[in-house]
């Protein structure tokens, strides 16, 4: 192991307790210290919209303690809470996180992802850019060759179900979720998705260098709808 996270989740204690999650801030903060200790590169994790959770963010203290990455995902209301901030202010503080991190030196990667130049998440970057690789445990997906993977529960134990994509349905997964990252989807085996791709950089979501699109600021705010468009 390389490299560790920390799902810190929310730099506010009232919320953090209502999360259900048994430590404050600066538990964790003394956690992460003690992380350091032992991993170079270490980050955390946060959740934006839950509800009531203030969105105070304290990159900085943990800056101090030597960040190296952050994921920032948007909450998936499986529970069913109330009071959920709607779309709107999750985006605005999504941008504000963005901001934050960039001045504390993590550029954005990944839509949901942050880092300090050269500590990128090999992990992330292998999913995203079509790589194979294994997912253990209950709900965890993996994908090898043509086989996709989803651990679930049976029992006492875990199963995994397995879906077998064609060799085109395969290549097309593979090729169009790099659209999430920095590096930009080359559509130059799929001609057919230029027509839409052009379509969104004339409405500002994309910018294109030869056959290479990359998502706008704003084109990671509905990166899901441009997908779903093209596929």
């Amino acid at each position: 192991v390389n490299r560790i996270s920390m799902g810190v989740q929310s730099f506010d204690d009232k919320t953090l307790a209502a999360m259900g999650r048994g430590y404050t801030i600066d538990e964790a903060l003394r956690a992460f210290e003690l992380v350091k200790r032992y991993f170079d590169n270490a980050g955390i994790d946060l959740i934006i919209g839950f509800p009531g959770d203030p969105c105070r963010f304290e990159f900085k203290r943990f800056a101090d303690l030597g960040l190296r990455h952050c994921s920032v995902y948007s909450l998936q209301n499986e529970r069913g809470l109330s009071d959920v901030p709607d779309d709107n202010v999750v985006l605005d503080r999504i941008r504000d996180a963005a901001e934050e991190l960039k001045a504390i030196g993590l550029e954005r990667y990944e839509i949901s992802n942050y880092a300090v130049p050269g500590y990128e998440c090999r992990h992330n970057l292998a999913v995203w850019r079509g790589e194979d690789y294994v997912g253990l445990g209950e709900g965890a997906c993996g994908r090898v060759g043509l086989n996709r993977t989803r651990g679930v529960r049976r029992g006492s134990g875990v199963a995994y179900e397995t879906e077998t994509l064609t060799p085109e349905e395969d290549l097309k997964e593979r090729t169009i979720f790099r659209l999430r990252t920095r590096e930009g989807l080359d559509a130059s085996r799929f001609p057919e998705w230029r027509e839409t791709l052009d379509r969104f950089v004339a409405e500002g979501l994309l910018t294109r260098s030869s056959t290479v699109y990359f998502l706008t600021e704003r084109g990671t705010e509905v990166c899901d709808a441009i997908l779903a468009e093209i596929v």
